[in-house]
């Protein structure tokens, strides 16, 4: 009887213990994935028009996971629900990638409006290429 007892006792110990962890880990990525700000824009190709289904990638300076959504048949894209921070934000399409825009600070209930221009990379000069194949 004594060791069912232990073992109840135990298991109810370990029970406890792993509802504890699992609530304190994923709050605050609840709080994270939950906010009141906005950010919308529209991604421009080398060419000045907007590019629908460019993808647009986020992630937030405190660690928040990166994550793309893609832009509307105009090129426009929104991302809401965003907790207050600073973001870093690319977009890309075809190959084509836009500068990173770094520390895009939105604050709690604010939307935020960017315009994200796509460039081509820059090519190597070819005498450098050259030069590179013969080492």
């Amino acid at each position: 009887m004594k060791r069912i007892l232990y073992v109840l006792i135990i298991f109810m110990t370990l029970s406890a213990v792993l509802l504890v962890t699992r609530s304190v880990l994923a709050s605050p990525q609840r709080a994270q994935s939950k906010g009141t700000s906005v950010l919308t824009g529209v991604v421009i190709g080398p060419n000045d028009k907007p590019v629908a289904r460019a993808a647009v990638s986020y992630q937030s300076s405190s660690g928040f996971a990166a994550h793309a959504v893609r832009t509307d048949a105009h090129g426009r894209f929104t991302i809401s629900k965003l907790p207050a921070d600073n973001y870093d934000v690319r977009a890309s399409a075809n190959g084509v990638f836009s500068e990173w825009e770094k520390n895009v600070t939105i604050h709690h209930g604010e939307t935020r409006s960017i315009t994200l221009r796509l460039i081509y990379a820059k090519q190597m000069p070819k005498g450098a290429i050259a030069a590179s194949k013969a080492e």
